[in-house]
């Protein structure tokens, strides 16, 4: 059970990234950041495959973003993206969803500790992936 849970919030979080994304990208003025966005979201849609086999293996179904937390996250990424609409936004917005993940993911590692090490792993790699957009992100503020 633990391992099905945490593998669903992996692949829920990777594909609200993946959605985030998405969003925000027809927006960047910036060649370079536009670039960084793809690379990251190519990284996400392959750890969100990796969790669909996962489940697929298991048995069981991709777990979808919840309905609330992607209508907040579209219309508050729209808000600030109209009010302020320029690259330091956007990279603000993408941050503060990479903290946000880092956050969620951690939670459900520690909530369902006896998930497999595979689940574990996974988790530990959209941790790290995150943390990594992150980092490369600071340099567009």
């Amino acid at each position: 059970m633990d391992t099905q849970q945490l593998v669903q919030e992996c692949n829920s979080g990777c594909k609200m990234a993946i959605y985030s994304m998405n969003q925000v990208i027809e927006y960047v003025g910036d060649e370079k950041l536009k670039k960084l966005i793809e690379k990251y979201k190519y990284s996400h849609e392959n750890l969100e495959e990796e969790s669909s086999e996962l489940l697929k293996q298991m048995g069981k179904a991709e777990k979808e973003p919840g309905m609330m937390a992607t209508a907040f996250s579209w219309l508050s990424t729209e808000t600030k993206l109209i009010m302020k609409n320029s690259d330091n936004q956007i990279t603000k917005v993408l941050m503060d969803g990479c903290n946000m993940g880092i956050q969620s993911i951690s939670e459900e590692m520690n909530k369902y500790p006896e998930a497999s090490k595979e689940a574990k792993k996974l988790a530990d790699k959209l941790i790290r992936l995150e943390e990594e957009f992150m980092q490369e992100l600071k340099s567009f503020l």
